[in-house]
């Protein structure tokens, strides 16, 4: 099955609802947007040369553009890499390397930092508004190709432990499985809605497009392009119906706005919370101000928002004697996979007891790009080893205790310390670096770097914080820097971060 089939389904079905809003403004309704992704698609396919299962990657801010390319690239039978706004130019040009992609579309603003960077010959598009991506649509129309269930369709890119990213591959089973389970643990999608993109289209946002275009609902790009509390809000009354997929600290943003002003949240539906830890209280204080509108999902790209779900009948039973408890957890098995927390032999650890979680199901990828090893350490006997930590209890509530392998969560991006770690090693006057996450009242974690220099050697932070910044996307940068003259490490000479954390949060 191609997941473009259910764009070309409702634009047969619903030819004149509208699809694709810029603000309060229609763009293009459904007929019209499957006559643009045909077109992108003939384009990709004929003058552009590539073949079924090449990839098409996107360097791109959220723009209307933004669904019509996906689904021009998924209509001609080609896979998508979507690819963080936030990265460094140089870690893009990374991705669109490993990933062999034959083509990008590339945000205009972009376009100059990248000069130079990208290998192959392959077609760069400027989006939006120049003439070549104009010239796109006079193209003849393509007939929808047919793809394999099993075939690559998103390829996404997330870092591992060793800060170089790996591209888990997602089939368009997997994204069908996604859908399909939306419906049964999240929500219920009417031709009314409104799916708002104010996170990263790139990231889950992007993911739960699906549910919209099946049921044939309004797709709408904020004229910001992103989160900004007071356009939601005049959205929510100008328009209604409105849900969006938000990271916490956007829901703590949203929930302080409301409050502020004092306007009623009823133009919103649902907000999906999740991509990083929710605190209890922000939750409690979420569902006071705003109602029973909130519902949690947990996933991750191996799983892509589809691994637990805490519905908003749950989040809403405050008479349950164990609600606190619950709100506290990321919720429930998702109604087609099966989650186990096990030990380190993969067995089921005791009710109660602490194990990493694991995830079975038509949700989990297919491995990663080219990297058999991370691939086989990943998926073991048909489970996905996440990674994370957790506790079943015996009504099946998963609640996530850490992360094994030290990520840390701020704003709801995930920051791998190694990657951060090596670009601060390469300051000639450090030694050795170990970085940390500290916990932060609005962004969730912020990053710290500890840091010893060489004998008779000394940096300063504005050094580091430079080189960071020629190197990583600037989210990744340390919030401060911390010099000692050694670290704390165990007798194999491991740091013992958990010594540092200790030691910064004393500070």
């Amino acid at each position: 099955m191609n997941v473009a089939q259910l764009l070309a389904r409702s634009a047969r079905v619903h030819p004149e609802r509208a699809a694709v809003l810029l603000g309060e403004r229609v763009l293009f309704d459904y007929r019209e947007l499957a006559d643009r992704a045909a077109r992108i698609a003939g384009y990709l396919r004929g003058q552009a040369g590539l073949k079924l299962g090449d990839r098409v990657a996107l360097f791109m801010h959220n723009c209307p553009e933004y669904l019509e390319v996906l689904y021009g690239a998924w209509w001609a039978g080609l896979a998508v890499v979507p690819i963080n706004a936030k990265l460094h130019a140089r870690e893009a040009a990374y991705v669109v390397e490993d990933s062999g992609a034959a083509a990008l579309f590339v945000s205009e603003d972009f376009a100059e930092e990248l000069t130079g960077l990208l290998p192959g010959d392959g077609p760069t598009l400027h989006v939006p508004g120049s003439d070549a991506y104009n010239a796109l649509f006079e193209s003849a129309p393509l007939a929808l190709q047919s793809c394999d269930a099993n075939a690559l369709a998103w390829l996404f890119y997330t870092s591992g432990t060793t800060g170089r990213p790996k591209g888990v591959m997602q089939t368009h089973r997997n994204l069908v499985t996604m859908a399909a389970c939306y419906f049964m643990d999240v929500d219920a999608v009417t031709s009314d809605d409104v799916m708002v993109y104010a996170a990263p289209m790139s990231h889950g946002a992007g993911l739960y497009n699906f549910m919209q275009v099946i049921k044939a609902a309004r797709h709408l790009i904020p004229e910001s392009g992103g989160f900004d509390a007071d356009e939601l809000i005049t959205l929510s009354q100008r328009i209604g119906g409105l849900t969006l997929f938000a990271a916490p600290t956007m829901v703590k943003r949203l929930v302080d706005r409301i409050e502020a002003v004092g306007v009623a949240p009823s133009g919103f539906k649902t907000i999906v919370y999740g991509g990083g830890p929710m605190y209890v209280e922000d939750i409690r204080r979420a569902l006071d101000v705003m109602g029973d509108r909130f519902v949690q999902i947990y996933g991750q790209g191996e799983s892509p928002m589809t691994i637990t779900a805490l519905s908003r009948e749950q989040l809403a039973e405050r008479t349950h004697p164990r609600w606190a408890q619950r709100i506290a957890s990321v919720g429930c098995a998702q109604a087609l996979v099966e989650v186990m927390v096990a030990d380190d032999s993969g067995n089921a650890a005791p009710l109660g007891t602490t194990g990493e979680v694991l995830v079975r199901g038509d949700s989990v990828m297919a491995g990663y790009w080219g990297n058999v090893d991370a691939t086989a350490s990943a998926l073991r006997d048909g489970w996905l080893w996440t990674g994370d930590l957790g506790v079943m209890d015996e009504d099946g509530y998963l609640t996530l205790k850490d992360r094994s392998k030290d990520v840390i969560i701020s704003g709801g991006s995930n920051i791998y310390p190694r990657e951060v770690e090596e670009v601060l090693l390469m300051h000639q006057a450090v030694s050795e670096v170990s970085v940390i996450g500290r916990p932060h009242p609005e962004w969730g974690e912020e990053v710290i770097a500890c840091v010893v220099c060489r004998p008779g050697a000394r940096a300063d932070a504005a050094e580091l914080d430079a080189l960071c910044l020629a190197h990583i996307a600037r989210f990744k940068r340390p919030k401060e820097y911390h010099f000692l003259d050694e670290m704390p490490k165990n007798n194999y000479g491991k740091v013992l971060k958990t010594e540092l954390r200790a030691l910064i949060n004393a500070q």
